[in-house]
Formats: structure tokens, sequence, C-alpha cells
């Protein structure tokens, strides 16, 4: 996009109508979700759906309106969202930020397309299979090995977004952590949200950087409305501006996260100056799949993500998901059945390709998912599912808490972005370096590296990435035009989040809010959970005599998704479980 299309912003009222309208949002959001609470989802679908040329969706609308800041004053979709996420990192650091990871797809129209980031952290050189074991050989308590440097691995966020930019950027990099930066200073009031997460985290006092930070003087977590200001990110933000991303793998702060992981007073870490400086990002291919008249992208490995949302789709494909409503207990038995059989393949295969040789073809095979789809019988449930091919690795199931925060975004080219980042857990490791939060990521690893003599295939190995459940989907029409940016938060649900949404619309016809905002209903080869306070949850007893095993809870997810109208309009949803918004912005093709 030219550089005169700068003039195509809004006028000084319509922009601060749009602000207010964000800022309403973001009190709705607070408000009525709650997502620390069990109760129902508040849907707003008519607040959040909008027509526009361009658009961002994102977790708080801080971040949306940065990214909408770049597409007015004339950069590409990839400009957004790398304002959006440095923004995230600043007012929702309990998510992502830069010492995290992320998967990043990209869509290019005039090319046609498609690329695949892998921004996923690595573990040290000099990390061991063993690392989360303890002495007598058992493995330790997730909460045990989350806090502190063991678990932290490279940041690989912002290496990632560097050659994204590379590739697909108009405006200098510079501009870019423009907003971020001033917001760090002049600061921004705790939400609901945060303000109830410092709350109720008992590893967060223990660290001092943190502590300082996120508490007050007395050790009271900060107040909801507290102006919180972070003079330290805004610092680390203008010398990575300026220099760009080596200022961060090299030199003063690359010494300042190996001191934090190494000397951290619980769990020293491993990490070193020179996995940071190793560290580079991946450009892959998508996996990519048609689902009815559609054709569905996906991260590929190391994140599962990728080829279990392509398989329950597959898996789905013979049942008119359309001939029942969303939340008919006959459409959440079929959802059910897809994620268990999804999920029996994903935990026995999937890890890091640089490492283990994974059979992502066969699993993709369209005869392997015809055969895998006859197993679902839609009168009865499965028991536990086992994976379809022969096993060369022992399975061992990761906690995955459901953190993390994912953005989509269109620019007035057609150029999409739909990106997932993560911290992991809550806060990461908890450890605080210059204003941002270091990652949790290698408690994604397996902590047992071998289970009845095979070797587990997402075993901790010196260099390798951590599996993931991330799954930024883009969707394109028959004819091959966007159609859709969608992807979510969750941890391992994350998959099943997405297949709903995706379905709600695909299948069901609703609007891409209104497939946000439905009832959850996820199975990972396990209990079907239903999202309690929900239309799903009354569905309870009709699953049981299926033959589910039900449980009901609080099922966080994070959605952010775009969709591309027949008239070429855009339509944004956002989550009502968190606090994003999406936001329309005002440029010219």
């Amino acid at each position: 996009m030219p550089s005169d299309h700068r003039n195509a912003t809004l006028s000084p009222p319509a922009r601060m109508l749009r602000h207010a309208l964000s800022v309403l949002l973001f009190l709705f959001a607070a408000l009525a979700a709650q997502p620390l609470a069990a109760q129902a989802v508040a849907p707003r679908d008519d607040a959040v759906q909008a027509q526009a040329g361009a658009m961002v969706a994102a977790a708080n609308p801080h971040a949306t309106e940065a990214g909408v800041a770049m597409l007015e004053a004339g950069g590409s979709a990839i400009d957004a969202a790398i304002a959006a996420q440095l923004v995230l990192g600043l007012v929702e650091p309990q998510s992502s930020g830069i010492g995290g990871g992320a998967f990043l797809l990209h869509h290019d129209p005039d090319s046609g397309e498609t690329q695949a980031y892998d921004g996923r952290e690595t573990a040290p050189l000099a990390a061991t299979a063993d690392q989360f074991l303890t002495e007598n050989g058992t493995p330790l308590g997730f909460w045990d090995a989350v806090p502190g440097g063991l678990s932290v691995g490279a940041p690989g966020v912002l290496r990632m977004l560097e050659l994204a930019h590379a590739n697909h950027g108009k405006l200098a990099w510079a501009r870019l952590f423009e907003p971020a930066i001033a917001l760090a200073e002049s600061g921004f009031p705790v939400s609901p949200r945060l303000h109830a997460l410092i709350a109720r985290d008992r590893l967060l006092p223990k660290f001092p950087a943190a502590a300082a930070y996120f508490y007050t003087p007395a050790g009271n977590p900060l107040p909801v409305g507290t102006i919180l200001r972070n003079p330290a990110y805004a610092e680390t933000l203008r010398r990575i501006a300026a220099e760009g991303a080596d200022a961060f793998y090299e030199g003063e702060i690359a010494a300042d996260i190996v001191a934090a992981v190494q000397a951290a007073s619980i769990n020293p870490g491993r990490l070193t100056q020179a996995d940071l400086a190793a560290y580079q990002a991946v450009v892959r291919a998508p996996l990519c799949r048609r689902y009815r008249a559609w054709r569905v992208c996906g991260m590929p490995p190391p994140t599962s993500g990728g080829v279990a949302v392509l398989q329950m789709l597959s898996l789905l494909e013979p049942h008119d998901l359309g001939a029942a409503t969303p939340n008919d207990p006959r459409t959440l038995h079929l959802l059910a059945e897809a994620g268990k059989l999804a999920f029996a393949d994903r935990n026995a295969f999937l890890a890091d390709p640089d490492f283990v040789e994974i059979p992502v073809a066969q699993l993709l095979d369209p005869d392997y998912l015809n055969a895998r789809a006859a197993l679902i019988d839609p009168q009865r449930a499965l028991s536990e599912a086992e994976p379809g091919l022969e096993r060369r690795n022992g399975t061992w199931v990761q906690v995955e808490p459901p953190s993390t925060s994912h953005l989509s975004v269109v620019d007035a080219e057609g150029q999409a972005v739909s990106m997932t980042s993560s911290i992991e857990n809550a806060f990461g490791s908890r450890l605080m370096v210059r204003g941002f939060l270091l990652n949790n990521q290698l408690t994604d690893f397996a902590f047992v590296p071998e289970v009845e003599g095979r070797p587990v295939a997402n075993r901790v190995e010196p260099g390798k990435r951590p599996r993931s459940s991330m799954s930024p989907t883009l969707v394109f029409d028959s004819g091959g035009a966007l159609e859709m940016a969608i992807g979510s938060p969750g941890g391992s649900r994350i998959i099943g989040y997405v297949v709903r949404a995706v379905t709600g619309v695909l299948d069901h016809g609703l609007s891409v809010q209104a497939a946000i905002d439905l009832p959850h209903a996820v199975n990972r080869n396990g209990p079907t959970d239903l999202e309690s306070g929900t239309a799903a949850a009354g569905s309870k007893a009709a699953l049981e005599a299926l033959g589910h095993v039900v449980r009901e809870t609080e099922l966080t997810s994070g959605l952010h998704g775009i969709r591309v109208l027949p008239d070429g309009s855009l339509e944004g949803g956002a989550d009502p479980r968190r606090e994003g918004v999406a936001l329309p912005a005002s440029v010219q093709p």
C-alpha cells in the first residue's frame, strides 16, 4: 500500500468515537465474561460485528487499536500484528510477550502463497531428557517444574516477527514499536482479568522483580483501575526498535535473561547466551486440506494444532453437522468423538519434526481418515481411542495450561495474519527481566523420556522445540479466496475451540462472532468437557446416555477471528470470555 494512503485515516471525531466504542466493549467484556468464574458466557454478537476493508481482532483493546493504527498508517497485516503483539506483552503479560514464542500463518492473495512462521522456543543445548525427573526417577509435579529457570526456553517471537516483517512488512520496524513504548510510559489501567489472575497466583509473589511490578508495597495485588507503568519494558523496546532483534538475542539484554535464568532462586536453569544467539525462526510449509467446499490451512509440527484440527474436520465431514443445531447433543457427540480420535494420534506421534520422524502425510491421508471416521458411531461413544498407525514412540500426556493469546488481521490488500503467541502458563516462569516475563515452555515437553521401552516423541532434547497445541487457522473458499482467519488460546483445548468455531461458521452458517460465542464441548481422548453454565452443559444427560464421561468445567477460550463476506467487507469477532475487541481500520486498497 503506498504511503499516500496515510491520508485515508479517520477524522478526529470518528477516531474518538471508535476509541470510545473499544473502551465500552472492553468494559462489557470484563464485566460480562468474568472468565475466572464458572458462569454463562454473555454473547455480544451485535457489539463486535463490524464491516470494513481492513480489521484487527486481538485480546485487548489497546492491542487492537495499535494494530489498527498501523493499518491506517499504510502498514501491512504483518505490521499490524507486530504492533498489536508488542502491546499485548504489556497489557496482557500473563499470556504472551517477547519472552515467549509464537506460530503465525500469513497469506498473500497476490502471490496466492500461504506461509507458516515458526517462532517456537528451543531447549538449551545443556538440556537433558531427565531434567524434569526427581532423583528417584519419578516425574516432577507440573507446578514444581514451572517456576524458575529450568522451564525457560530460548524465546522465539521476536526473531519470528523480524523475519515475517522482512518478507511482508511495509512500515519501518521502529515505527511498529511506538504504540507499545508510549503506552508503557503513560501507563494503562489494570483490568479485572489481570487483577484476578495476579490475586490467585501463588508463585508470582516468590519472585522479587515480578512481585514489585504486580503487587503493592504491602504485598496486595494491584487493584482494578490502577495505572500500571512499565518504563523498563519501554526502554527494552527502544533498544530492539533501534537495533533489531539482535539487541534482544545478543548483548546486555541477553546477558540479563541468562543471569535471571541461571541464578533463579527456584529451579535455576541451563539457558546460555549461546542458546539465545543461535536461535532461528523457521518458515515452514503450511498444512492444508479440503473440508467440504473449503480449504483449511494450519501450522505444521512442532505444534500439533494443524494436524489435529485438520484430522477432526475430516472425521466430521461424513456427517451433516448442519442438520442439527450447534448445541444439539448429536452435534456435541460428533465433536467429542472426532476429538478422541485426533488426540490419540496427536499424543503418540506429534513433536518437533527436526528431531522425530512424524508421519504427517499418513495422518492426513484421505483413506486413513476415512477408515478412522468409520469408527464414529452416531449412537454410541467410543471408549478411549487408540492411535491409528503403528506406534513407534511411547505416549505420555503433558499438562498444557490454558494461557496464551491469539490475534487475527486482514489488511486492505487482502493479506491476512493468524497468529497465536504464548509464554505457556499464566505469567510463564514468573521470572521478569527488563520489564517482560520469561516463558516456561519447556514444561510442554514430556517429563518422562521413555515409556514401556519406547522413547517418547516429545521428550526433552537439546535444541528441540516442545510440542504445542497452538492452532492459528486460515480458511479459503472454493475459488481460493480468503474466507476466515481464526485461532485461540486455551492449552490443549485450543484444537477443540478452533474446530468448534470453524464448524459454527461453515456448517451452521453463523457469523464469526456467533460462532465464537458458542458454548464449548471438548474431548481430548478422555472425559467430554462441557462449558459450565451454558447450553452445552444442558446436554450432559443426553451425552452420558451415549456413553460419554462428562465433566462440567470452565473453558476459557480466547478466540479472535475475522471473516471475509461475499461482498468483500469484513466481519470481526472477539471472545466474550476475555477482554478483546475486533475493530475496523479506515483504509483504501
